[in-house]
């Protein structure tokens, strides 16, 4: 492997983690608590993996310029920007959502979790739009 291979790496990873979010929410609901956590920690582990691979691909490749023109610029943008803004907040969200369910505090886990789990979904999800549209668009 390659570093020019970590995009798609990358994707994968966010779309994994995307899919252990989505279980996380049904095992939930269901009460499934244990199951829910393993789904859980594995997003938040595949997360932490894409975080790493992330940061050495940028440290070796940089930045790829967007080649679209015309309107699809305008929606890339719009999800890029979003998806930068946050991505970066959901750093800390993710962290204190993990430490409140791991200690079993079970109501401000509850909490925070309405909101963490919709921006990390957004997150990993516009995460594999991006890439499908810097490196499989054009």
């Amino acid at each position: 492997m390659t570093v020019s291979d970590l995009p798609a790496v990358n994707a994968s990873l966010n779309a994994a983690s995307g899919v252990c979010l989505a279980l996380g929410y049904y095992f939930i609901r269901r009460r499934r608590i244990a199951h829910h956590r393993a789904a859980m920690l594995a997003a938040f582990g595949l997360s932490t993996l894409f975080l790493i691979s992330y940061v050495i691909y940028h440290a070796n490749a940089g930045s790829r310029p967007f080649p679209g023109q015309g309107p699809i610029r305008i929606v890339y943008f719009g999800i890029l920007v979003t998806h930068i803004i946050l991505a970066a907040g959901i750093v800390p969200l993710a962290l204190l959502t993990l430490v409140r369910g791991l200690k079993r505090d079970d109501e401000r886990h509850r909490r925070i979790a309405r909101l963490t789990w919709p921006i990390w979904m957004y997150v990993s999800v516009t995460g594999v739009l991006i890439y499908l549209m810097l490196y499989q668009l054009y």
